[in-house]
């Protein structure tokens, strides 16, 4: 029962250190984790696995490790258990279970926390045709030459993880989208001469 109860707490522990590291929740603390967690160590017994476990699993999310690095890392760390920084086979056991839970949402964590400006989160787009309207020039002349232009129209949507979102609506003519077109044609062939030369 024992055995049980200890894999319980270092799986708290390590999903508290992922709450707090990754997802951004501040009220999870070292106190907190140690009161709920570990109520019978040392508070230095404590900090000391508390600080192995978050060195630890920072080590493998930012190596991005897949399973087969994983292994390899925590055969590695299980056969140095005679010093400070060796794991036993029950703690190699639960970060092998905590990273396989968490490495997708660890990922985006911290793609996310990496950027600096805002990504683009959505796009939308549609093509409208102008109607001639009765209050130009009379019906001829002007009206009649804007009537049945089309008209691209892009709405992107701008925004930081947890913030709210900006969006930037754009208009384009025929000529525009046109030149759009040919600008991402000669990126494209750009791309492509890099590519093709390595």
């Amino acid at each position: 029962m024992a055995d049980a109860d200890t894999l319980k707490s270092l799986n708290g522990l390590l999903n508290g250190i992922a709450q707090k590291v990754y997802y951004n929740k501040l009220e999870i603390t070292e106190d907190l984790l140690k009161n709920e967690l570990y109520p019978d160590l040392s508070q230095e017994e404590f900090h000391a696995l508390h600080e192995k476990m978050k060195g630890l699993v920072k080590s493998i999310a930012s190596a991005d490790m897949d399973q087969a690095q994983l292994e390899a890392f925590l055969t590695a760390q299980t056969r140095k258990q005679g010093s400070s920084g060796g794991l036993s086979g029950e703690q190699a056991a639960a970060l092998s279970r905590f990273w396989k839970g968490h490495r997708v949402r660890v990922r985006d964590s911290l793609v996310s926390q990496s950027r600096w400006e805002p990504g683009l989160r959505g796009l939308s787009w549609r093509v409208d045709v102008q109607a001639a309207s009765s209050g130009r020039g009379g019906g001829s002349g002007e009206g009649g030459e804007a009537a049945g232009n089309a008209v691209a129209l892009l709405e992107l949507e701008l925004g930081r993880q947890g913030e709210d979102s900006d969006f930037v609506c754009l208009e384009f003519d025929e000529t525009k989208v046109n030149q759009v077109l040919k600008k991402m044609a000669e990126i494209q062939e750009s791309i492509d001469r890099i590519v093709h030369k390595s």
